[in-house]
């Protein structure tokens, strides 16, 4: 689905990621550890074509990134679903076409999948907060319906960018079951964090690898949870 062959990524002169090679199978889970500063939010970046490669070959469901036009890669991002670290709504807009925008975005008829929205945020513990607008939410309630925003598409991947990083423990725990629910699904999970504890906790409801960039290298940490 996504691979990564002998990688690079420079920035600023300097090389931020080196020699990375990965394989993202369908159905696996993944965390992603390391850091802050390692290049965690730039590898998911080149997992979903947002960058390319300084060297290194990139490929989302079997294309070559460095041959993908714009319009090629904005069909491949239907394929995958991404939870950004810094959840940014349009503010006069409710939470409920906050979350269906990527429909609206890609000229789909929004009044017909009104049923699948109100199925998604009700799965998401959001429908009594359908038409809050974004400023009133919760840290908690704004990473969920990033969450949903990034799964309206019935993506094939989602990446989570430490989706738990504003949010307590106990729905941090929420967020991690709902993408151990999507994983069960048959869709593949990759979340970038420095949370030891939510990986931890994880072991009890996902089998998983855990990936850890170290000076630039792309790490196994540890075997199967």
């Amino acid at each position: 689905m996504i691979e990564l062959d002998n990688v690079a990524y420079s920035y600023g002169g300097g090389e931020l990621l080196s020699n990375v090679a990965l394989k993202l199978a369908p159905g696996s889970f993944h965390f992603l550890t390391g850091p802050s500063g390692a290049g965690k939010t730039t590898f998911l970046k080149l997992c979903y074509g947002a960058l390319v490669p300084t060297a290194g070959y990139v490929r989302l469901f079997g294309q070559d990134v460095r041959e993908m036009s714009r319009d090629d890669i904005a069909e491949i991002r239907r394929r995958v679903g991404v939870v950004h670290q810094d959840c940014q709504f349009l503010d006069h807009m409710t939470m409920a076409e906050n979350v269906a925008l990527p429909l609206t975005v890609s000229g789909r008829d929004v009044q017909g999948e009104a049923e699948n929205l109100s199925e998604l945020l009700g799965w998401c513990g959001l429908t009594a907060r359908a038409n809050a607008l974004p400023p009133q939410l919760s840290g908690g309630e704004r990473q969920r319906a990033a969450l949903a925003r990034a799964v309206i598409m019935s993506p094939d991947v989602i990446l989570a960018d430490e989706p738990t990083g504003n949010i307590d423990w106990e729905m941090s725990q929420k967020l991690l079951q709902l993408l151990v629910e999507l994983n069960r699904l048959g869709k593949t999970v990759m979340i970038a964090t420095h949370d030891l504890g939510l990986i931890r906790a994880a072991k009890q409801h996902v089998q998983a690898r855990v990936l850890r960039i170290s000076n630039r290298q792309l790490q196994l940490a540890g075997a199967d949870l």
